[in-house]
């Protein structure tokens, strides 16, 4: 666990890691491709290493050069055989990724119910569907599901999402390119790992357009011969951890590595609780030193939506807020319950929140919060709690760091070096 209590306000410059929720798909669509791929910036978190181990069973070479550690090579095998045992899919909800890769090489994708954070039931049946849409034949039970490729045809695929799944965009790219097959996909989602995938893509030749309506893939006309490199971007959602504690302090810090588009949404909700924050050059800036609050109540609603608020970020902002005036409101139905896990770790810390229902919650700020011992249940919930510690009275004690650490290789490092007072202690 680490301790983490009040000091001075973080100051300083630090790097984001690659992205963990960009890392994911990138590796699958690497393995989709069947061809090398050399993909740069990939972090160290466990969730990664999963994923990487989980290839490897799979059938799929991978390594990490000697020279950068941060980049992975994905290399099909010239004998590709499946592992018989791919139980470790469980541990991440990004497994199902894989199942375009396993079609294309082994014609079925048999695979545990995959796991993740537990914050609520996101189930499945719009992947599933999308592999109806290709002729695909799916079978399930209560350990998992099994996914039969039907015989490859040369039309194009036409889809209509109900709503904006990030899951069930990057399954229809992918099995379209290991189908080849041109792909119309209506309502995408648009999210920045979604654009990495495209964009991944595109280098392999295919032809991409992309609108809000409509998301259109034609195969390449001629693909290239070389190794293929992508690189997975910046970590959007370290990036606003990290901006979310220098503004709670009242500090000035740069948090490099970020693409700007990529925190519009989070930058708009800092300014309008008074933190000063700007993008340039794939830095962000925040500069709260001296800076009078704003009394501006917070609505941070989470949605699927072009530009809208990832849900990733609400924890943060949820810590941030509590030291700020005015009642803010926080929705998240895209997790539902993510605020099961949150909220009450926030009130053993003293915090006074209202749950108007298990996705919304509302909460007046500014309050005071006493230092105890809270757990990290999920990713974002360890983030949240980091922050929130940095204004609490007394030493705040946090465990769980397997499931922080599964999204972030060392948060508590970067905080470190941004001026915290944060150690690691045993229990």
């Amino acid at each position: 666990m680490v301790a983490i209590r009040p000091g001075s306000p973080l100051t300083g410059s630090v790097t984001v890691d690659g992205s963990k929720n960009a890392a994911l798909p990138l590796l699958a669509a690497a393995a989709a491709l069947h061809r090398p791929v050399h993909v740069g910036n990939v972090p160290a978190n466990a969730d990664v290493e999963t994923m990487l181990a989980l290839l490897q069973q799979a059938g799929w070479h991978t390594a990490r050069p000697v020279s950068d550690l941060h980049t992975a090579a994905i290399l099909p095998s010239d004998k590709p055989q499946a592992g018989s045992d791919l139980d470790i899919a469980a541990r991440i909800r990004a497994s199902y990724y894989l199942v375009p890769a396993l079609l294309g090489t082994y014609g079925r994708a048999c695979l545990p119910w995959p796991g993740g954070c537990r914050i609520g039931v996101r189930g499945m049946e719009q992947h599933f569907k999308v592999y109806e849409r290709f002729g695909d034949r799916t079978t399930i039970d209560d350990h998992g599901y099994v996914v039969e490729a039907a015989s490859t045809r040369a039309e194009t695929v036409s889809i209509m999402l109900p709503f904006r799944s990030r899951g069930a965009t990057i399954a229809a790219l992918l099995r379209a390119v290991v189908a080849g097959r041109p792909l119309r996909l209506g309502m995408p989602n648009l999210s920045p790992e979604v654009l990495a995938v495209v964009e991944a893509v595109r280098t392999a030749g295919w032809q991409c357009r992309v609108s809000e309506a409509l998301l259109a893939l034609a195969p390449p006309l001629a693909a290239p011969m070389e190794t293929i490199v992508w690189r997975v971007p910046g970590d959007k959602i370290e990036a606003g951890t990290l901006a979310c504690a220098v503004a709670v302090t009242g500090g000035d810090a740069r948090i490099c590595g970020v693409r700007g588009d990529d925190v519009v949404p989070l930058v708009r909700a800092l300014r309008w609780l008074g933190v000063p924050a700007d993008m340039e050059d794939d830095v962000l800036t925040v500069q709260a030193t001296g800076v009078r609050p704003t009394s501006r109540s917070l609505r941070a609603i989470a949605s699927l939506a072009p530009s809208g608020l990832d849900a990733d970020f609400e924890p943060s902002l949820m810590a941030l807020a509590l030291t700020r005036p005015g009642t803010h409101l926080f929705s998240d139905t895209i997790n539902p319950g993510r605020h099961g896990n949150l909220v009450p770790q926030l009130a053993r810390l003293g915090a006074v929140i209202h749950e108007l229902s298990p996705t919304k919650c509302r909460l007046t700020g500014p309050q005071q919060l006493t230092g105890t011992g809270v757990e990290a249940t999920d990713i974002r919930t360890g983030s949240a709690l980091l922050i929130a510690g940095l204004t609490a009275h007394g030493v705040t004690t946090l465990g769980g760091l397997d499931q922080l650490r599964r999204g972030h290789a060392d948060l508590p490092t970067k905080l470190y070096a941004l001026g915290a007072d944060i150690c690691e202690v045993t229990p």
